[in-house]
């Protein structure tokens, strides 16, 4: 794998990564009624992650790269569900209510890491990693009181589900730091492909939608594994406080581009997320300024 030692060429490149990642809540504005087809969605996004991971890799490693999934462990199978469950309640969550507040749910996720971290890897937690969770809540409460709605409210939950998912798959690479961690990846998108068949076939559904959402199941799958194999790339040269600040570029870009009128989406944050989103973005900030060892929710590094 390249490896960048200079900051300088790897803080773009993890930007860039970022950046590759936040058009995905606008990729999915752009599909056809997806809210009807979630489980083709999840196949089709996972089959394409499992297959774009695995190439990766054959090119990476060679023939032998299918070994790393001997090697997997029980870590790798709980970190790759984890994975795989965030991935199918993003679906559910960002077409319930809006990008913002499913973006807003995922940049939580540095504070369900360390809690889980001290719970099961008894990890212990700071002061201020307190009141920035502290800081965290008070944000997400303020989003929650402003989504009423039964839809909206359940749009919350799922993000908040999926944050958790994410927080289980980096706990899962703290627990054992020798977890082949691409491989885990593609086997979070083997997970989707195996729950959604169980899911369409008893329900008697078919697997792909209209040519035009099959394309962009796809495209959003390929998007989230250029991010990460550019991630992996950068990260390595980045201290991990930082990379917490660099990762809010991910959500501020995934806000912008369904709110930017010239791309045709226009969705209005309502005045609850902007607040709360605001305590959340202040969480992060000082979370990040003042833990040294802070690890972002895909820690490839």
């Amino acid at each position: 794998m390249i490896e960048l030692k200079n900051d300088k060429i790897a803080i773009p490149v993890v930007l860039m990564a970022g950046i590759i990642w936040s058009f995905g809540p606008l990729v999915v504005r752009y599909m056809n009624d997806p809210n009807l087809v979630p489980w083709q969605y999840i196949f089709a996004r996972g089959l394409t992650i499992f297959l774009v991971i695995n190439l990766y890799l054959f090119f990476e490693e060679g023939k032998n790269f299918y070994k790393n999934y001997f090697r997997i462990g029980i870590s790798g199978i709980i970190g790759g569900t984890g994975l795989g469950v965030a991935m199918i309640t993003f679906i559910y969550s960002i077409t319930n209510t809006s990008a913002a507040i499913t973006l807003l749910c995922l940049a939580a996720m540095p504070f369900f890491t360390a809690l889980l971290g001290f719970l099961f890897l008894k990890e212990r937690i700071s002061i201020n990693v307190w009141v920035a969770i502290i800081i965290a809540t008070v944000g997400i409460v303020i989003i929650a009181l402003g989504n009423t709605q039964k839809s909206s409210l359940l749009g919350l939950v799922f993000g908040m589900i999926s944050s958790i998912g994410f927080s289980v798959f980096s706990v899962t690479l703290r627990w054992r730091k020798e977890t082949p961690k691409f491989t885990t990846v593609a086997f979070a998108g083997f997970f989707c492909v195996a729950v959604s068949v169980i899911i369409i076939l008893s329900n008697d559904m078919v697997f792909l939608s209209t040519s035009y959402n099959s394309a962009l199941f796809s495209f959003h799958g390929t998007l989230v594994c250029m991010g990460l194999i550019l991630y992996s790339i950068g990260s390595k040269a980045i201290p991990a406080a930082e990379l917490t600040l660099l990762s809010l570029m991910e959500v501020i870009g995934g806000i912008f581009w369904v709110w930017v009128p010239f791309l045709g989406i226009n969705e209005i944050p309502s005045t609850n997320t902007i607040i709360g989103g605001f305590f959340l973005f202040m969480s992060i900030i000082y979370y990040s300024l003042t833990i040294k060892t802070n690890r972002r929710f895909i820690a490839l590094n």
